[in-house]
């Protein structure tokens, strides 16, 4: 029974996918020559790079700002300044 629907799937099978598989099973001969695809990048990996963590850090104190401001109430670039995070670490470490 499994058999006669193989058979009829296999002849129900487009042309197309004959074909296909007809070509894959076919293998040119190798060649001495490497082949490969030499891809010339408009932006270099290492600039890449450093592109993502200067937009990361962007993104970082743009939240910083965004969350003392509105969030917090406080004044927009005050995070930015040593001394909110010195009293931020006094207030972590017990000493105020």
């Amino acid at each position: 029974m499994t058999n006669e629907l193989d058979r009829q799937i296999e002849q129900k099978e487009p042309a197309a996918k004959k074909t296909r598989r007809r070509i894959k099973n076919v293998s040119e001969p190798p060649t001495e020559q490497p082949v490969g695809k030499v891809r010339l990048r408009l932006i270099p990996i290492w600039l890449r790079i450093i592109i993502v963590i200067l937009l990361f850090l962007v993104a970082v104190i743009v939240g910083l700002v965004i969350g003392y401001s509105v969030i917090g109430d406080g004044a927009a670039f005050d995070v930015l300044k040593w001394e909110t995070w010195q009293h931020l670490l006094d207030i972590i470490n017990g000493k105020e």
